[in-house]
Order: structure tokens, then C-alpha cells, then sequence
């Protein structure tokens, strides 16, 4: 692989344009090499003109004419070479500046994961002395004690093998002694080799030789800290509502330990990957610099190169040796403390195992997909051939065709999320880390095509089947058998989704059960990113989602045998028939209220208002549905026109960024990862024509060639579509707003917060 490919292929995504222009130092160095090719096809002529230039000298005719020329094109390569240089100078202190920010970034986060470290260790020592005492609960004991088996001297001079002297190197000192040419290695920084601390001038230290004395008692330490809660939980929300916050003094119990050790685990796990990305981007745009001076002294034979490289090798990104010894520190505190000192389980945390692409995923995908289609095809003919459209048959497909539409609509879902997913990839857009996914856990697009033509097969298959044991004339002694049908494929589903084993992409089913039971129980979870996204895809189900009426009609209230129209006539079938299509929406609305309170930003409250409009035009709509009134026709028709234009702007606007009228692309963004602008011209044309095709379900125009419930079914694929279109370029906007501001990595919340940093955040407000 050419180094310009891997080159693009391994920078991190948020920070693109913090790299080297390879690119453009590469078009500069061609036009060199054009120019010295160019040299050299003169070469030739060369004796001709010493002839024609000493015959001009003994004629008296010469004129300096050559020697102007000569000097005209040695000025146009030095010219070349000089331009050549300035953008070098640029590029090199471009990621000197850059990466100074990120080390003074990742060395601030060191100094507040010591002290978090500090806490901990003070935590663990006070939980151990309670249990000791005989304050825990036997089962309790054991483990407590088993994780505290180390003394309070070793836990608190291990940890310090992260601590970096901020006094002395960080900062603009860091950068007076890295441009002085000092080598960090001299530094007497320190690092943990099998329970001693190896200073730099090579006599070991041992670990408890750094007592408590120098120190203080640990345990005064909890005297300054209080546990922060963040209100993950709902019954933290609720004691968060129902209690003053500055008389929720710190009550250490047992329960506490666990949730802060998993909480400082996942901090210093970020951090490990930040230190690396770090590192790569310096290794990166280094390797990019070589490459270029190499390909300088290839095309000019100049010893240039060696000097800049040299100046590369002085220079902060070239010198600096923080990260390696950082990378160090952490590895070692982690796996001491919190990996019992098991250095295979400590490193398998902090370095997943990149995802490797099967085989088999294609493979399987292409005879799904095979399989599926020849299955529609015998449904079609089965539908065609008995009928079923026409206004024998109609009953029958009101009826049975709802409780396998559902399945429909996912699987219709899952391919365009597949879809997204490859667009996603080839415009190099990271929804992993925007989604929060696991490194390594992500579903590639041929997988989740997998899933959606796996899941095509079977309810294809059961729908088929049910259709002939339904319809055929020596099958009817079946009939009451093939009412269990669609029941029987929910139950198939609900089991691989919950299913505790490590099959079918377990970590992707429990994120999505995560993220679907936080929308669930909006607002008494902090809202993130994936459930939100996951809130609005869930609006786009409505129609699906109103079929789940129809199996608690069937099976719940005992209408299955009769297969008519009767379910009306159940007064809990017409609350939820009301219910079903606002949930979606309330769900979104609460969890908007609950960003507003947390975040301050009025835009989460005017998003709130979008909802609660679509809310009311769910309403009209529904009873406009079942009564059939004018007076509920226009008030249908006067919400639902309301909702479709504030909800069409807010997806061009504020969810894709665009309709920007000053920008460089006048009525799109500044930035732009789809080369061509017309795709988003088209893209903000056709949410339009689809949110008006969602009329269609208030209108219900008259379409003699087809059934209503083709129309609806149709009509509710074309909102899907449209959801699908909608989520890459929210994905696109967010993934731009991170590259903005460098975001790269998650915040993680940290489980201490220390009296000091209150009043330093009280200051700031």
C-alpha cells in the first residue's frame, strides 16, 4: 500500500486538518521534478551553444542574452524550492503548535487522575478498615478484603508511578527545555518495573520506600472529596429532584466502591486511547516528513534534506517523550489496580483487538438475500392468485397483513441503516466514536445486511406459510394452528434480542436493549447522543409500532379466531390506539426537557415545542381517523401542515447545518464531505416531497388502484427512507462539529470532586 493511502487511512477522522498537507508537499515536489526534467532535455544543446557563444565573442555580437535566460531559469526552480520550504515550515509548526495543545491537554488529565487515583486508594483503605471493624456483611468481607489485601503505603506510592512533575515540565517550560534540546529521558521521571520504581540514573527505588510520612494519612483525603453524582440512574434523578445537592455530604458504604472503581476504570481506559491517538498522530505526521525529504534528496541530490531533518528531530513533535512515558505509567497503574496485577487481562482492557471482516458475513448475507427475494416472489403470486387485494380477499389482509408488517418496516430500517453505515465509512465519518460503541463491538454494513436479510427470511417464511395453511382448501384443520404464526415469530425475535449469550452481535443487541430502555424511561436518564437518535428513529415507526395493538387485540382479548374487524369494540384497544402514535413523540419531548434543564441551551426547549406540536397534530389526526368529520378533517389537516413545516426546517437547519446563506457554499455549510453539493440540494428537495407524502395518512386521497392499506404501507416505507437520508447527515453535521473542536474523545465523567474544584467553578460562574 502506497504510504499517501495509509497515510489517509490511519489519521484520526476529527483531526484531519491538523496533519500534514502531504498532498500539497507532494504537488510541489513534481513541479520540481518537472522542472529538472525539463533541465535536462536542454542538455544536448548545450555544446551547440558554447559553439554559437563563442563564435558571437569573436564576432563582437554578444550580448549576455544566455546568460539572462540562464539566470531567468535558475530563479524559477530556486523560486519552486523556496515555496517548496515555506509550506515545510508551515506544516512543521502547524503540528508542533497542535501538539503541544494535546500534551498540555493530556497532562492537566494526568494531574486530575492522581488525585482521582488518591481518592480511591483513601476510599479502598476506609472501606477495608469498616470491614475489618465488622461493619460489612459477611459476604461483603471477603471481597472487600480480597481487594484491599495491599497496605495503604503501596497503593499510595505505587499510583504515583502515573504522576508527572507538573511543576516542572508542563506548560511553556516544556517547550523552552524541548527547544533547548534537552532530552526528557534525563528527566528523574520514574516508571513501575515488577514492584519497584526505576529512576532514571538506573538504581531502583523500592515502592515502599515513599511512605505515607511525606504524604500525610491517606484518609484525610476523603475529608476533601465528595462523590460526584451525575444522575445516571433514575433513582438518582429522582433523589437529585427531592434532595439538596450541598447537603448530600459523602457517605462512604461498600455499594459506592464498585460504581467508583468502574467509573475511574473506563477514565484511565479513555485516557490510555487518547495517549495513543497522540502518539500516532506525532508517529504519522513524522513518518509523513521523512517521507518527504526523502523524495526531496531523490529528486534534488541536495544535502538540504539532512539539515531539516535534523531541525525535524529538535523540533517539540520530533523530541518530545511525554506520551511514551505516560503510556507507560498508565499500563503500569492500571494493571496494578485494576487488574490485580494481571498484566495479559490489564493490557487485553486497554488494547482491544481491532475487528477483523469475515468471509462468512458475505457469504451468508448473498444467500439471504437470494432467499428473500425468491420468497416475495412466492408471496406475491400467493397474494395475486387468491386475490387477497381485491375486495374478497380484503377482510383477510386488514387483518393478517398488519401482524407481519412490522417486521417489514425493521428489516426495511436495517438495510438503510446498512446503507448509511457504508456512506458513513466511505466519507470518513466516525459514528463509532460518535455512537459511543465499544472499540471493536461496531457492526460493519455487510453485518447489519446480514441481520436485515436473515430476519427478511424468516418472517417471509412464516408469512408464506401462514398463507397457504390459511388459504388452501385441504389446510384448514390448520387454521387455528397458523393463528400462532405471527405470535410465534415475535417470540423468535424477542429471544435472539435478549438471549445472554455471546451469539448474533451480543454487545450491538445490548447496547440497542441499553439505549431502548433509557428512551423508555426518559427524563430520568442523562440523554446522550445514541438515545436521542434512537428517540427520533422510533417517531419513524409509528405505523409499526400501532400494530402491536393489533397482537394484544388477537391474543390478549381473544379476537384471534374471529380474524375481523372487532377490535374497536374494546374500550383498552381505542386508549391505546390514541396512545401508540403520541409515545414516540412524548418520549422525545421529555428527554428535550430534560437537556434543557441540564444543558441551559434554549434550543433543546424550542426542539421540546417541535414535539409537542407533533404531538397534538398525533391527536387530531387519530380522531379525525375514527370519526370522519370536517370540522376534524381541517383541524387535521391545519396541525399536521403546522407540524410538517416547522419539522422540515429544523432537519435542514439545525439537524444538517445547511440553508447557511453566507457560507462558502452559498445555502449549504463551510464544510462539506460529499464532494458533489447537489446530493444536499437534492437531499433538503426530497425531505421536503417525503414529509409531504406523510399527508397522505391525514388526506387519504382516493387511489382506486390501490388498497388503503397499500397506500399506508407505502406511505410509512417512504417515512423510513426519509429517517434514513435524515441520519447520515445528522451524523455528517455532528461529525463536522467534532472536527471543529478536535473532539476526538469521549468525556468521561470522574467519580471525585474535590473541594478545591468547587470553589474554583464557583469562581468561574
Amino acid at each position: 500500500m502506497k504510504f499517501s493511502k495509509d497515510f489517509k487511512r490511519q489519521m484520526v477522522p476529527e483531526w484531519i486538518e491538523a496533519y500534514v498537507d502531504y498532498d500539497g508537499l507532494k504537488r510541489i515536489l513534481r513541479e520540481i521534478l518537472h522542472y529538472n526534467l525539463s533541465k535536462k532535455r536542454e542538455t544536448p544543446l548545450k555544446s551547440l551553444e558554447k559553439k554559437l557563444s563563442l563564435h558571437r565573442t569573436l564576432s563582437g555580437l554578444h550580448r549576455h542574452t544566455n546568460g539572462d535566460v540562464e539566470n531567468q531559469v535558475t530563479r524559477e526552480g530556486r523560486e519552486i524550492e523556496i515555496e517548496f520550504f515555506r509550506k515545510l515550515d508551515e506544516e512543521l509548526n502547524k503540528i508542533n503548535t497542535f501538539y503541544k495543545e494535546q500534551i498540555e491537554v493530556v497532562m492537566d488529565e494526568s494531574t486530575l487522575l492522581n488525585k482521582q487515583l488518591d481518592a480511591l486508594i483513601a476510599l479502598r483503605l476506609k472501606v477495608r478498615s469498616s470491614c475489618s471493624n465488622g461493619a460489612c456483611s459477611p459476604e461483603h468481607q471477603g471481597v472487600e478484603m480480597g481487594s484491599l489485601n495491599s497496605s495503604s503505603e503501596v497503593e499510595m506510592s505505587e499510583h504515583r508511578a502515573l504522576e508527572v512533575s507538573s511543576n516542572s515540565l508542563s506548560g511553556s517550560e516544556i517547550t523552552d527545555v524541548i527547544l533547548q534540546g534537552i532530552n526528557q529521558d534525563d528527566e528523574s521521571t520514574s516508571v513501575l518495573e515488577n514492584n519497584t520504581i526505576v529512576k532514571s540514573n538506573g538504581r531502583p527505588e523500592e515502592v515502599g520506600n515513599n511512605s505515607t510520612n511525606q504524604q500525610g494519612d491517606p484518609l484525610e483525603i476523603l475529608e476533601r472529596v465528595k462523590i460526584r453524582n451525575t444522575l445516571e440512574s433514575p433513582l438518582d434523578t429522582i433523589k437529585g429532584v427531592f434532595k439538596d445537592s450541598k447537603h448530600d455530604d459523602l457517605c462512604f458504604k461498600k455499594d459506592e466502591l464498585k460504581k467508583v472503581e468502574a467509573k475511574l476504570r473506563l477514565a484511565f481506559i479513555e485516557f490510555y486511547q487518547k495517549l495513543r491517538l497522540v502518539k500516532q498522530y506525532s508517529f504519522m505526521n513524522l513518518s509523513a516528513l521523512s517521507k518527504i525529504m526523502k523524495s526531496y534528496e531523490k529528486i534534488t541530490s541536495r544535502r538540504e534534506a539532512r539539515l531539516y531533518m535534523k531541525k525535524i528531530d529538535n523540533s517539540y513533535i520530533g523530541s518530545s517523550d511525554e506520551v511514551n512515558n505516560l503510556l507507560e505509567r498508565v499500563e503500569a497503574t492500571f494493571i496494578k489496580h485494576f487488574s490485580n496485577s494481571n498484566i495479559q487481562k490489564g493490557m487485553k482492557s486497554l488494547r482491544p483487538k481491532t475487528k477483523k471482516e469475515k468471509h462468512s458475513v458475505t457469504f451468508w448475507s448473498g444467500c439471504f438475500s437470494g432467499f428473500s427475494a425468491a420468497l416475495l416472489i412466492a408471496v406475491a403470486l400467493r397474494i395475486e392468485t387468491k386475490k387477497l387485494m381485491e375486495k374478497e380477499g380484503a377482510s383477510y389482509t386488514v387483518n393478517i397483513f398488519p401482524l407481519y408488517s412490522i417486521f417489514a418496516y425493521i428489516v426495511l430500517h436495517l438495510l438503510i441503516y446498512a446503507a448509511d453505515i457504508y456512506f458513513w465509512r466511505r466519507f470518513k465519518i466516525n459514528y463509532p466514536f460518535i455512537f459511543g460503541f465499544k472499540p471493536g463491538t461496531e457492526l460493519s454494513y455487510r453485518e447489519v445486511f446480514l441481520l436485515g436479510t436473515g430476519l427478511a427470511v424468516l418472517s417471509l417464511s412464516c408469512f408464506l406459510g401462514n398463507l397457504y395453511l390459511d388459504l388452501g382448501s385441504t389446510t384448514q384443520r390448520y387454521k387455528t394452528l397458523t393463528g400462532l404464526f405471527p405470535l410465534g415469530l415475535v417470540a423468535i425475535v424477542m429471544i435472539i434480542l435478549f438471549c445472554p449469550f455471546n451469539i448474533i452481535y451480543r454487545s450491538t443487541r445490548f447496547f440497542f436493549i441499553k439505549s431502548l430502555f433509557r428512551c423508555l424511561c426518559a427524563p430520568l436518564y442523562k440523554v446522550t447522543l445514541p438515545d436521542f437518535f434512537l428517540a427520533d428513529h422510533v417517531t419513524s415507526q409509528v405505523t409499526a409500532i400501532r400494530s402491536l395493538d393489533l397482537y394484544i387485540c388477537y391474543y390478549g382479548l381473544g379476537e384471534r379466531s374471529q380474524r375481523e374487524s372487532k377490535c374497536h369494540g374494546h374500550g383498552i384497544y381505542n386508549v391505546l390506539y390514541f396512545a401508540v402514535p403520541v409515545i414516540p413523540f412524548w418520549l422525545r419531548f421529555l428527554q428535550c426537557i430534560r437537556r434543557l434543564f441540564e444543558e441551559k441551551e434554549a434550543m433543546h426547549g424550542y426542539s421540546s415545542v417541535n414535539y409537542l406540536l407533533t404531538i397534538v397534530a398525533a391527536i387530531i389526526r387519530t380522531i379525525c381517523e375514527l370519526k370522519k368529520g370536517m370540522a376534524w378533517m381541517v383541524l387535521a389537516l391545519v396541525s399536521s401542515s403546522v407540524v410538517v413545516i416547522v419539522a422540515t426546517y429544523w432537519d435542514i437547519v439545525f439537524d444538517w447545518g445547511l440553508l447557511r446563506r453566507h457560507s462558502k457554499n452559498p445555502y449549504l455549510r463551510d464544510k462539506l464531505l460529499v464532494p458533489y453539493k447537489s446530493v444536499y440540494f437534492a437531499a433538503m428537495a426530497l425531505d421536503v416531497v417525503l414529509r409531504i407524502a406523510w399527508m397522505q395518512l391525514v388526506l387519504e386521497f382516493k387511489l382506486h388502484s390501490l388498497h388503503r392499506m397499500a397506500i399506508t404501507t407505502v406511505v410509512s416505507c417512504l417515512e423510513i427512507t426519509r429517517r434514513g437520508i435524515w441520519s447520515f447527515f445528522r451524523i455528517e453535521n455532528e461529525h463536522l462539529n467534532n472536527v471543529g473542536k478536535y473532539r476526538a474523545f469521549k468525556s468521561v465523567p470522574l467519580p471525585f470532586n474535590y473541594d478545591e474544584e468547587e470553589e474554583e467553578s464557583s469562581k468561574d460562574d
